[in-house]
C-alpha cells in the first residue's frame, strides 16, 4: 500500500423528505454508483424547501473526494 494517494473532489446536491442525514445519503449513494474510492465528504450548504410553513425537503451541497485509482500503486 502506498503512502501517497490523489484526491479529486465533486461537488453534489441531495435532497429528502426525511432528514438532512437522509440527503447526505442519497447523494453519496448516487455518486457511488458512477464514481469509484469514494471515501470523504464535506457538507457547504444546508438549506431546505417550506410548504405549508413546515419542512418540505432538506437539501444539501457536498463536496465529496475519491482517491485517484493510480495514485495507491
Amino acid at each position: 500500500m502506498s503512502d501517497q494517494h490523489v484526491y479529486k473532489k465533486v461537488e453534489l446536491a441531495g435532497s429528502s423528505t426525511t432528514s438532512i442525514e437522509d440527503a447526505i445519503s442519497n447523494a453519496i449513494a448516487e455518486c457511488s454508483k458512477t464514481i469509484k474510492n469514494v471515501e470523504w465528504f464535506e457538507v457547504v450548504e444546508t438549506r431546505g424547501h417550506v410548504v405549508d410553513g413546515k419542512v418540505a425537503h432538506y437539501q444539501v451541497v457536498i463536496k465529496v473526494g475519491f482517491r485517484i485509482e493510480s495514485s495507491s500503486n
